[in-house]
């Protein structure tokens, strides 16, 4: 049997690591503006997942995802067995979108050092999210940009499908 090495699938060069920051940075920096910014866990991908980071993209031409990591994820208090998916999955995944053009992470509670660092043009959070109560918020108006909570097309969520799941 012959063996064949294939490369690594393209989507996988969207990932980029928060440090060194300027790396990171330098990355960034070289997508389309206005940049689009915005965080989650997106553990178990669903329509309403895809659905929103569409939405998200569209305010822009080039979007930003930074997903919390492992610890973060279990910081935020939505079960013991969260996330269902590891870090490194979670952002192959979302990678694999067309609407996505990098993925980063942050190990912190919220993701204000990443936002500042970046300095995207347009901060979004979906409909669960007052525009005003957006991490980071201040610094986007501060420098210019705009802030968008944009509201769900589709009421799924990750806690509700694995709580369905259980039952079963």
């Amino acid at each position: 049997m012959h063996r064949v090495d294939f490369p690594p699938p393209a989507h996988e060069k969207k990932i980029c690591a928060p440090a060194p920051a300027d790396a990171l940075a330098a990355h960034v920096q070289t997508l389309p503006r206005p940049l689009v910014f915005t965080n989650g866990v997106f553990d178990v991908l669903h329509r309403g997942h895809v659905t929103y980071l569409a939405q998200a993209r569209a305010q822009g031409a080039s979007l930003i995802v930074a997903l919390n990591s492992d610890a973060s994820t279990r910081r935020l208090g939505k079960g013991d067995d969260r996330p269902i998916n590891r870090l490194e999955d979670r952002a192959a995944v979302i990678a694999a979108l067309e609407a996505v053009s990098a993925i980063t992470w942050f190990d912190d509670d919220t993701p204000l050092a990443l936002i500042r660092a970046l300095r995207p043009d347009v901060l979004v959070k979906g409909g669960d999210w007052s525009a005003e109560a957006i991490v980071g918020a201040d610094d986007v108006r501060g420098w210019g940009g705009a802030v968008h909570s944009i509201p769900f097309l589709h009421q799924k969520s990750t806690t509700a499908l694995l709580e369905s799941i259980r039952k079963k």
